[in-house]
């Protein structure tokens, strides 16, 4: 993984762009989002980038940039015509600790920007590393056309009553298994509904627990996508062997993992309602599904 996603809080961000062309006015839509404190340099400016100006969204000063306006930023875009500048610029940031983006130059820079889908408290970054950024859009695009305008009231409506849910459940997986039955009843819609469900979600009761059974032979890239949110909901993986990293790529990351197991131990946790996964050999899990005849057995291309 050369680039490692993360998020940033931008409260106290203080981000520099030097040009002020159609690429500068892109990446300004994109800034102008956040609460960062931004501030351009450029010769010239285009009518966008002025208008943030005139709003007072950001600072901008119309003159040659030089070598002494790259310091004391956090983040620094530059996006001139002018390639070798942009290079030059890009080292001095680099011998500064200064983290740096080359517009369409990414062996100079030290960050770059993906792809965002936005649904204010959610947010979804796409990225092939630079390799493809017209396939990162084209994904961009379905998933805003698949995730509902609705989902930003619903996480701000979340939000409001987190603290209220911390103080009525006060053990993490009373919490956890709280939120899952909401988004199972509620799904990602807001509407008049929604207050109701949260307020069901108290009372309802927690059932039986699930088990998904996955034999070795299996291999991850084979996995039927039906299989992905049980796998992503495990509390408990059961297995005496290694599991391939490809598969454990795919499982819940803060999941347990037991490798001692027995049946008994394996039905108590059931009882107590947890997500489970069994990993074994093929004939273990034709015992398993004799034994219990509730669980989800993958197969390829089914579950």
């Amino acid at each position: 993984m050369q680039y490692f996603p993360l998020f940033v809080d931008t409260q106290s961000l203080r981000v520099l762009i030097v040009g002020g062309g159609d690429v500068a006015s892109r990446k300004l839509d994109l800034l102008c989002r956040t609460e960062a404190e931004v501030h351009v340099i450029a010769k010239e400016a285009s009518v966008e980038v002025i208008a943030y100006q005139q709003k007072g969204r950001i600072t901008l000063e119309l003159r040659a940039v030089n070598e002494h306006d790259i310091r004391s930023w956090d983040l620094v875009y530059l996006a001139t015509a002018d390639k070798a500048l942009n290079e030059r610029l890009a080292t001095i940031a680099k011998q500064g600790n200064i983290w740096v983006n080359v517009v369409d130059n990414p062996s100079f820079c030290s960050f770059i920007t993906p792809s965002i889908v936005d649904r204010g408290r959610l947010q979804i970054a796409i990225s092939t590393a630079g390799a493809a950024p017209v396939y990162a859009r084209e994904l961009r695009a379905r998933l805003e056309s698949w995730l509902p305008q609705s989902i930003t009231p619903l996480f701000d409506f979340i939000a409001e009553r987190r603290q209220d849910v911390q103080a009525k459940l006060p053990i993490f997986k009373q919490r956890r298994l709280f939120w899952e039955r909401f988004f199972k009843l509620n799904q990602s819609r807001f509407d008049k509904q929604t207050t109701a469900h949260y307020q069901a979600c108290f009372t309802l009761q927690d059932g039986q627990g699930e088990l998904l059974l996955l034999d070795e032979k299996i291999e991850a890239e084979l996995l039927p996508i039906a299989a992905m949110p049980y796998l992503q909901k495990l509390d408990i993986v059961f297995s005496e062997q290694s599991m391939p990293h490809t598969l454990n790529e795919l499982l819940r990351r803060d999941a347990a993992r037991d490798s001692n197991w027995s049946d008994y131990s394996l039905q108590q946790a059931l009882s107590a309602g947890e997500h489970c996964l069994v990993y074994a050999d093929v004939a273990e899990i034709d015992r398993l599904v004799a034994l219990f005849p509730q669980a989800k057995r993958v197969k390829v291309g089914a579950i």
